[in-house]
């Protein structure tokens, strides 16, 4: 099974490039993801990331659901 994770984006280089890059928190662990697949983000935006390459741009209820499904997960184990 493959997972994608939402994360706010914090930082960017070169947003709309099939070269940009920026760094992404996962509340409260950045990491640098490749924008190539969502040229319209903006700083600020959520982004749904797999294997370092973020896959689409959501709205921020939406990825307070998923981090809130994520979270009563890793509770119930």
């Amino acid at each position: 099974m493959c997972l994608a994770i939402p994360g706010r984006l914090v930082e960017a280089s070169e947003l709309g490039e099939l070269t940009a890059t920026g760094r992404v928190d996962f509340g409260g662990v950045s990491k640098v993801v490749s924008l190539a697949f969502v040229p319209e983000v903006q700083l600020g935006d959520y982004v749904l990331v797999h294997a370092g390459v973020a896959i689409a741009v959501m709205d921020a209820e939406a990825a307070a659901r998923v981090l809130a499904e994520l979270d009563a997960i890793g509770e119930a184990a």
